[in-house]
């Protein structure tokens, strides 16, 4: 039996945590690790004391036919990657990584790439995480650098800067 590698072992920890999760269309785990350690984790759900979507029987986005990506306002949860960085101080953030697992329910099949929205981008920029880890559809292991991020929205800012500067 092949022993798994160290991304492989907290991507199946990531895809354990996902079970949890509460929301209709996809289930979301993640877990952070500093130095070998886990540091935190966290699935998409409602905030505490909310009403899930599980337990409503209806998930809002869905019954508006909204596509993914969009209207993140209607949806009742809160997302993997923010609730793993809310469970942890920002001194146990920086360095880390965070293992992303998805699966889509109506499928039933992994999420390949699973890519954290835009708001979880700067949460995770903000918490000072320097990789997301996820699988990629083949199984094998995809490590995003942080960084990239942080340069595509200075570029899309530079970009807005310029065609403010033509239409003076």
């Amino acid at each position: 039996m092949r022993r798994p590698s160290k991304d492989e072992y907290y991507l199946n920890m990531a895809r354990q945590v996902s079970q949890r999760g509460t929301c209709l269309r996809r289930r979301y785990g993640a877990v952070i690790v500093k130095d070998d350690q886990i540091i935190s984790t966290g699935y998409a759900g409602a905030p505490r004391g909310v009403l899930n979507c599980d337990e409503l029987g209806v998930c809002e986005r869905v019954k508006q036919n909204v596509p993914s990506g969009q209207r993140y306002e209607l949806c009742r949860s809160v997302h993997a990657e923010m609730n793993a960085v809310i469970h942890a101080s920002r001194q146990q953030t920086i360095g880390a990584t965070l293992y992303l697992h998805g699966d889509d329910l109506s499928s039933g099949r992994m999420i390949a790439d699973p890519e954290p929205c835009q708001l979880c981008r700067r949460v995770i920029i903000n918490a000072g995480i320097s990789s997301v880890v996820s699988f990629r559809e083949n199984g094998a292991v995809r490590r995003t650098p942080v960084t990239e991020w942080v340069e595509e929205e200075n570029r899309e800012a530079r970009e807005t800067l310029a065609a403010l500067e033509e239409q003076k």
